[in-house]
């Protein structure tokens, strides 16, 4: 039984867009855009588990399939368990043709699917930048860009134009792709691999945590910069359902594994970011976590064990060799606690001429680290979001009997040079 078909979402993204400029002054169009599929990608809600079988029913209708029996597990990590319990493999094909198999052939679709949609952006992108040095030619007389910045008038003029010759296919490939990445796969993605066994000759599908090529895609057809095949615009249609219903799913010949998303997702947007990009975060619980009760802990985009974020402890930390894990958790507890409950010894303490009212604090390394050195305290130059400057404890060589010194060997200068800084950053 074949599965329902998707409506079009070709006129959705006609009506969507008019007047819409992606040269505005603050792009406000693409972060609305990436907004949407952001939320996509962090969605906590049950499956749709209709659409998602749908969609996954019309890619092996697609490949020349039957339809498939649906497993649902609650989390990624059961599916891939359950792929390894139940001995799930895929056939290798010799011939050089890749996977001889339902996810072998719908990963081909998919990737051939792109190199269409590809070859149609660039070409379009060529012809845009050569209708828009055409434009300018005739508005500055036919000199186009060599015209002077004399004036205030046209030297605006130039630079806006200057602007616009910007591919539009890379603001949006910045703008959303490599936003959504970030988020999504780098970030979500990674700590849910994690919590998981690897699926050894298969593919693997992130459903949500995949909406960031769909959505480049997406938005280069919503803003006109290729007209894509009906038949690469109906996949799109298909994988933009996928990742608004569904978590990861896996591909066999005759069952596909369909995981369930998260329940508790947790992020906070990451200092300093340009685009939106976002990381895990929650100080007191699983930043991640499934209906099965699989989670990942994470502070500040660091995956770190339960224990540094329900229990640490001066002891925990002293045992810890992992540098980014043990950084976490001191700074989970806090310094001046940590300072006092491990009993770190004072080395020396200065003024930070490049901090103005911070100070520079030299401590013996404890016991248990593994290695001798020094820890030199300091204050970040920068404001954090919140408005607080950030402390932070770096391993020197302990031979440092000045915090200066210290401070200064961490710049590559010496401690006297350090001691002329006006500014640190």
């Amino acid at each position: 039984m074949s599965a329902a078909p998707f409506r079009s979402s070709t006129s959705r993204r006609a009506t969507s867009t008019e007047n819409i400029d992606i040269f505005d002054e603050d792009n406000q169009a693409l972060e609305t855009v990436r907004d949407v599929w952001l939320e996509r990608g962090l969605c906590t809600r049950p499956a749709d588990r209709s659409t998602a079988e749908s969609a996954v029913a019309q890619l092996y209708r697609r490949s020349g399939l039957p339809k498939p029996e649906f497993v649902w597990v609650q989390s990624p990590s059961a599916g891939s368990d359950l792929i390894a319990a139940e001995g799930l493999s895929n056939k290798m094909s010799f011939d050089g043709t890749g996977l001889d198999c339902a996810c072998g052939h719908i990963a081909s679709m998919f990737s051939a699917s792109r190199r269409r949609m590809n070859a149609r952006i660039e070409r379009r992108s060529i012809d845009w930048q050569i209708e828009r040095w055409e434009m300018e030619r005739r508005a500055f007389g036919g000199v186009g860009a060599s015209v002077s910045e004399g004036s205030d008038q046209r030297g605006s003029t130039q630079r806006g134009s200057t602007q616009r010759r910007v591919n539009p296919a890379r603001i949006i490939r910045s703008a959303i792709w490599e936003s959504l990445h970030t988020t999504l796969f780098d970030g979500v993605a990674a700590a849910i691999r994690t919590m998981s066994t690897p699926v050894a000759g298969g593919v693997t599908w992130y459903g949500q945590q995949d909406a960031h090529r769909i959505a480049y895609y997406d938005t280069c057809h919503r803003y006109g910069l290729a007209t894509f095949r009906s038949e690469d615009r109906e996949l799109l249609d298909v994988q933009t359902a996928l990742a608004d219903s569904t978590g990861w799913w896996w591909a066999f010949d005759d069952v596909c594994i369909m995981a369930e998303r998260p329940r508790v997702l947790h992020s906070e947007r990451i200092p300093g970011s340009a685009r939106g990009e976002r990381r895990l975060h929650h100080s007191d619980s699983p930043a991640l976590e499934f209906a099965d009760g699989t989670k990942a802990f994470v502070l500040h985009g660091a995956i770190v064990p339960d224990w540094v974020v329900l229990d640490p402890t001066a002891e925990r930390i002293a045992h810890e060799r992992n540098v980014e894990i043990r950084r976490c958790a001191i700074e989970r507890i806090g310094w001046d606690s940590y300072i006092e409950l491990a009993g770190l010894t004072l080395v020396d303490q200065a003024d930070d001429p490049g901090n103005a009212g911070c100070l520079l604090q030299l401590y013996a390394s404890p016991v248990g680290w593994g290695r001798s050195g020094r820890i030199l305290l300091a204050v970040n130059g920068s404001f954090e979001r919140d408005g607080h400057r950030r402390r932070y404890g770096l391993h020197v060589p302990g031979w440092f009997t000045s915090a200066l010194d210290a401070a200064g060997w961490t710049y590559g200068i010496t401690g006297a040079d350090y001691s002329r800084l006006v500014r640190r950053t």
